[in-house]
């Protein structure tokens, strides 16, 4: 039996993607979350999902999102980010059927000052739900993690009383993912801050449990975004164990590991915190700054290479009138970069376990 068994092609709502996500789990694999800023990169995304007949996560950013919808764009009232992630979302619910792999469309980081950008997908969902009995999107992240733990589960429980009717899944995050990404800059919190507690993540359980079985905690075990030197970078996903332990002994032991966990940061980890992780609960592993270089690599190799072809549109090493467009179309060389990118997302898949599942 396999996960198309289990769960259609295309993109997942409602209680599909917990059973994904209760597969994973029980198959001891995690699927990667790839962040996309283009119709190409998500082309690309499922093109590597489809060659190895896997499910996969596809996300945006706040950022993202913007530059989706187009740079020229204001966005003071997060207005372009809006428009931009329910763009991105429509053209994969377009196309990602055709790729036949299951698809989890999902929003990423939502700090309290980008709630606006929340609320406008959130709308975007209720309207879509009343035209074709569910959301637009699969799932949505708070990272509410910067405020006081009560502020931030209070915040979750509101939002997800109005998810859950919908059928949205919540990613929400305790303790803070450390760096940089896309304007958020943690890189100089306290160290103390990158590490949850099993009494916290336990509470979040509590909270949102009483709403619907819909989520999944971003439980910190040291996470930090971008890609470190080694050494500089103190990963304990066997912390997350003990939040598996702590929450099946309050619920009375009925399952082993009640939770689904999160894995932000995972540009750069080694296979062997990955497979602790896996094998601790972890179902979603978040990876951007690798696919990012990924998918410039591409396209840096073929400029280098094809140089003298490019720096005029007639005129290269094989004659003055030789004309270059078939070098020079965007067609050629971004093709380029999304064949190192497919490439970079299957090594995700693997690393995780979700292959040919």
């Amino acid at each position: 039996m396999g996960v198309l068994d289990i769960v259609p092609a295309g993109v997942l709502t409602g209680d599909n993607v917990r059973k994904l996500f209760e597969y994973a789990k029980e198959h001891k694999f995690a699927i990667p979350a790839i962040n996309v800023t283009s119709s190409s990169v998500a082309n690309a995304v499922l093109e590597a999902a489809r060659d190895i007949k896997s499910p996969i996560i596809i996300q945006v950013s706040q950022g993202g999102s913007a530059y989706f919808a187009g740079k020229g764009l204001a966005n003071d009232k997060q207005q372009a980010s809006i428009i931009g992630a329910v763009a991105a979302a429509h053209h994969i619910r377009v196309v990602s059927k055709a790729y036949g792999v299951p698809v989890v469309l999902h929003s990423d980081h939502c700090a309290e000052k980008l709630l606006p950008w929340f609320d406008g997908m959130l709308e975007a969902d209720e309207a879509y739900f009343k035209e074709h009995q569910e959301p637009l999107f699969s799932s949505h992240m708070l990272d509410l993690s910067e405020e006081p733990k009560e502020q931030n589960i209070a915040t979750c429980v509101k939002y997800f009383k109005r998810m859950a009717p919908l059928g949205l899944w919540l990613e929400m995050e305790i303790g803070i993912t450390g760096g940089e990404e896309d304007g958020v800059d943690n890189t100089g919190v306290d160290n103390n801050s990158l590490y949850t507690q099993p009494e916290d993540v336990y509470d979040v359980y509590t909270a949102l449990s009483a709403i619907g079985p819909n989520f999944s905690i971003a439980a910190a075990f040291g996470n930090v975004h971008g890609v470190y030197k080694p050494g500089n970078v103190r990963l304990h996903p066997e912390l997350l164990a003990k939040h598996q332990a702590y929450a099946s002994e309050k619920t009375g032991g009925k399952a082993q590991q009640p939770l689904f966990l999160v894995f932000h940061g995972g540009s750069g980890s080694t296979k062997e915190e990955i497979q602790t992780a896996v094998g601790n609960g972890v179902v979603k592993m978040n990876v951007d700054t690798d696919t990012q270089f990924a998918y410039l690599s591409g396209i840096r190799d073929f400029v280098l290479k094809r140089k003298d072809y490019l720096l005029s549109q007639v005129g290269n090493p094989d004659g003055a009138d030789k004309p270059n467009k078939k070098f020079y179309d965007p067609r050629v060389w971004v093709r380029e970069g999304e064949k190192t990118l497919t490439e970079r997302v299957k090594i995700a898949c693997q690393d995780l376990g979700n292959v040919g599942e």
